[in-house]
């Protein structure tokens, strides 16, 4: 079953490749998104990570977290 994460306190700078590279060892990302204004499209400074399994998860927040 997949998870979703939220990932916060991101640099603006950050792309949806950058977090997605950051991810991709712990597991199979199936989604990733970062949150941007509607008006600017500058990053807000969060988004969200979806891994195709809980152990993946799990194994990241404790390496990342």
């Amino acid at each position: 079953m997949s998870k979703k994460m939220y990932v916060g306190n991101l640099n603006y700078a950050t792309t949806e490749e950058t977090l997605r590279g950051l991810f991709a060892p712990f597991g199979e990302v199936l989604s990733v998104t970062v949150i941007k204004d509607r008006a600017t499209q500058q990053s807000k400074g969060f988004g969200f990570v979806e891994l195709a399994d809980d152990d993946a998860a799990a194994k990241t927040i404790g390496e990342l977290g």
